[in-house]
């Protein structure tokens, strides 16, 4: 990623008040060391702090600085795998646990904006929309599920003729409408984070670049210029864990996914294309989403790919999905075009593990981060003060490794992403 696409964010241009923090230098000591700036590392580092642990967190470029400062901003219950999917792999009871902190993840990320004040554009709703008329029933479904088998009724059917009036297009059809879901500033969140951190006592380091670590009963993590010693060491790297730690680089696969954002709009045009402002994610497999800024702006993602380089003119890559919805905005102009890197599992469920008694991960949120992560951090700091259980429900969902692990996934990948996206134009 080179420096003039981190510049083009929108959310960089519109990051508030953020905190200048030092890279690590020597040697230092602490309870608990966390790698990684991103909602992960920055919820467990605060709700470590809260409990009295002695935190230190490194970050290898600048807090917020990978997707959780990148993303679409959707903070949205449930999971990528269905319920029903989810107790053949991990039983009922274990299932439900999982719905119940889908829920409560949102919620957290609502209190904790709330508690630390912290000023993002928090807005409510999402709604996932039909790409197809075909995928009209599987929505009708998943909401007649949700209502009638896990007892949640904020979340309703939309109609395909209400659907195309509340967002002025033909092209989307039925939707699943979360109305307590929530819609925010992704960076201004993270940011936020890092600052509730910081006052309650965390130590927070940037462009500290973490070389190694080793574990076991004196854990030590290394950068170029200082060393951590610690108790446990939380990974909390996801689309950008590398090789730092072996055993598990072979769960996940970054990619990377595209946003541009427009020229502010006038509040006409945002009521003819988001009538209700919500955060919309369509049903393709490669998934258009998108939203209104606080500014009136229309930041749209779409398109993704799986190499290391980005396209050479991401607005341009990206403007092509949105005219195919919105062909209306082909005279508006782009203002910002960016992208980030996350990182995907096989089955698009997180992955939680105690790799060893000193050594947690959390990643592969499958673009479900921003919920889950908060949500991922705060389980993190529950198992290091001994209460375990419930990031061991997550824990037990199993994780396949990529076929052929960290040196052939991507071969594979590539090709399973284009047969979906074969299928998303034809079928």
């Amino acid at each position: 990623m080179t420096a003039n696409q981190a510049d083009a964010s929108y959310y960089q241009a519109t990051a508030k008040n953020p905190l200048q923090y030092e890279s690590l230098q020597g040697d230092v000591e602490a309870d608990v060391c966390i790698v990684g700036g991103g909602y992960t590392g920055l919820s467990a580092a605060l709700h470590l702090a809260q409990q009295g642990y002695s935190v230190v967190l490194l970050e290898a470029e600048t807090m917020g600085f990978g997707a959780s400062g990148r993303n679409g901003g959707q903070v949205c219950q449930g999971h990528n795998m269905e319920h029903a999917e989810l107790v053949k792999k991990v039983g009922q009871t274990n299932a439900d646990w999982l719905w119940q902190m889908s829920l409560e993840s949102v919620e957290l990320v609502r209190e904790l904006i709330e508690q630390h004040q912290i000023d993002c554009d928090l807005k409510q709703g999402v709604m996932h929309v039909a790409a197809k008329s075909a995928h009209n029933h599987h929505l009708q479904e998943a909401v007649d599920y949700k209502q009638k088998v896990l007892g949640y009724e904020d979340v309703q059917y939309v109609e395909p003729a209400q659907v195309q009036q509340m967002l002025g297009t033909d092209k989307y059809f039925a939707g699943e409408w979360f109305t307590k879901a929530l819609h925010l500033h992704p960076l201004n969140y993270a940011l936020g984070l890092a600052a509730a951190a910081t006052k309650a006592g965390a130590r927070l380091y940037q462009h500290s670049r973490v070389t190694g670590y080793s574990t076991g009963a004196k854990p030590q993590v290394r950068c170029e210029q200082g060393r951590v010693n610690c108790q446990y060491v939380l990974l909390a790297c996801n689309g950008y864990l590398g090789s730092l730690e072996r055993r598990v680089a072979g769960k996940i696969m970054p990619i990377n996914n595209f946003i541009l954002a427009t020229e502010p709009l006038s509040d006409e045009l945002c009521q003819q294309i988001n009538r209700e402002d919500l955060a919309i994610a369509d049903s393709r497999f490669v998934i258009n989403y998108f939203r209104i800024s606080g500014d009136n702006r229309l930041l749209w993602g779409g398109g993704e790919n799986y190499s290391s380089r980005f396209p050479d003119d991401i607005p341009a890559f990206v403007r092509q999905y949105m005219l195919q919805f919105y062909p209306q905005l082909a005279d508006v102009k782009i203002d910002y075009g960016w992208g980030g890197t996350l990182a995907i599992t096989l089955n698009r469920m997180p992955h939680f593990e105690r790799v060893d008694q000193s050594l947690f991960v959390a990643q592969g949120y499958s673009g479900h981060g921003v919920a889950l992560a908060t949500l991922g951090g705060k389980l993190m700091a529950e198992a290091i003060a001994g209460s375990a259980e419930r990031f061991d429900v997550f824990a037990k969902v199993p994780t396949p490794t990529f076929p052929g692990g960290t040196l052939l996934r991507w071969p594979g990948l590539v090709a399973g992403m284009l047969y979906y996206s074969m299928r998303d134009r034809f079928f």
